[in-house]
C-alpha cells in the first residue's frame, strides 16, 4: 500500500475541487495513482464538473434569513462576480432566500413554481433575469434550519454563509459560533458526525506514517492515537479553537454558557463547482480580529 502524502491530496483537490478527506479516501483506494483516482471522482458524481464547460454558474452570493425560530440558506449563482453584485441579481436572490423561508422548500425544484408578489414564478423570474444579464443564473441549493433554542446567523461578503441552532445559550452566543464556522469550516459537531470510513481511513494512512518510523508497536500505537485526536479536533467544531478567543474551544465555550449545537450549516459560493482563487476564510479570519 503506497503512503498518500499531502501534496498528493492537495494536487488531486486542485483537480477535482472535491473535498480533502473524500480525496485521501480516493487516493488510498487507488492506492496513489492520481489519474485512477481523479477518474473514481468523477464517475462517483463528486467532482466538479469540466472546467471547460461554458456557462457555468460558480459565482453569485449566499443570502440567509431567519424568522424566529427559522432561517434558511440560499446559494443563488451566477457566471460572474460583476452579475453577482448586480441590483436586479441581488432582488433576484432575496426573493428566492424570502419564498423559501415562507414555503418551506428544501430544493430548486420544489420552490421553482413559488409566486412572487410580482405575480410571476421563480423560474419565471429567473428566466427573465438570464435574458436581461445575458449569463446563466441558477438557484443551486436550499438548506432549512428550525430549533426551539436559539438560531444564529452569519454571512461574510455574501460569499459565505452560517447558521446554527443552539439547545441552551443566547441569540448572541449562536451568532458567534456562526462567526466561528464561516471561517474555520468544521466538518461536523463532534466525533459522532464523523464517518466510521473516514476514521478508519485516517488510522490506516496514520499507522503507515508511523510505522515507517521504525518505532516499537506501543510507540506506533500511541503515535496513530495522538494522530487521530489531532485529526477530530481539527474537523470537528466543538474540538476548534474558538475563533474569537483561541484559549478555549467551541465545545469549552459551549459547556460555560450551558449550551450545545444541535445543528449547522455553512454555505460557501461556487464550492465543488470550480476552484476559487480568493480566500474567503482569511478574510473572515482578518473581520473577526479587527472586530475584537
Amino acid at each position: 500500500m503506497m503512503a498518500i502524502s499531502a501534496s498528493m491530496v492537495k494536487e488531486l483537490r486542485e483537480r477535482t475541487g472535491v473535498g480533502m478527506m473524500e480525496c485521501k479516501k480516493a487516493l488510498v483506494e487507488a492506492d496513489g495513482d492520481m489519474d485512477a483516482a481523479a477518474e473514481n471522482l468523477r464517475l462517483s458524481g463528486q467532482a466538479k464538473a469540466d472546467k471547460k464547460s461554458s456557462r457555468v454558474a460558480a459565482d453569485g452570493r449566499i443570502v440567509i434569513q431567519a424568522d424566529g425560530s427559522r432561517a434558511v440558506a440560499v446559494e443563488v449563482n451566477s457566471e460572474t462576480d460583476f452579475v453577482a453584485k448586480d441590483d436586479n441579481f441581488n432582488s433576484f436572490a432575496e426573493a428566492v432566500a424570502a419564498a423559501a423561508l415562507s414555503s418551506g422548500a428544501t430544493s430548486p425544484e420544489a420552490l421553482s413554481q413559488e409566486t412572487l408578489a410580482d405575480g410571476r414564478s421563480i423560474e419565471q423570474a429567473r428566466a427573465d433575469l438570464v435574458a436581461k444579464v445575458g449569463e446563466n443564473i441558477s438557484i443551486r441549493r436550499i438548506a432549512q434550519v428550525e430549533s426551539d433554542g436559539p438560531v444564529g446567523f452569519y454571512t461574510h461578503g455574501a460569499k459565505i454563509g452560517a447558521v446554527v441552532a443552539l439547545s441552551g445559550g443566547d441569540e448572541e452566543l449562536a451568532r458567534d459560533i456562526a462567526m466561528h464556522i464561516a471561517a474555520i469550516n468544521p466538518t461536523c459537531i463532534d466525533e459522532s458526525g464523523v464517518p466510521a470510513e473516514t476514521l478508519e481511513s485516517e488510522r490506516r494512512i496514520f499507522s503507515e506514517q508511523a510505522a515507517e518510523s521504525g518505532k516499537p508497536p506501543e510507540i506506533v500505537e500511541k503515535m496513530v492515537t495522538g494522530r487521530i485526536n489531532k485529526f477530530l479536533k481539527e474537523i470537528t467544531l466543538v474540538g476548534q479553537p474558538f475563533v474569537k478567543d483561541d484559549s478555549q474551544t467551541v465545545g469549552q465555550l459551549l459547556k460555560s454558557r450551558g449550551a450545545s449545537v444541535t445543528s449547522f450549516i455553512r454555505f460557501e459560493v461556487g464550492e465543488g463547482i470550480e476552484k476559487k482563487a480568493d480566500n474567503f476564510v482569511e478574510e473572515v479570519m482578518a473581520q473577526v480580529k479587527g472586530a475584537q
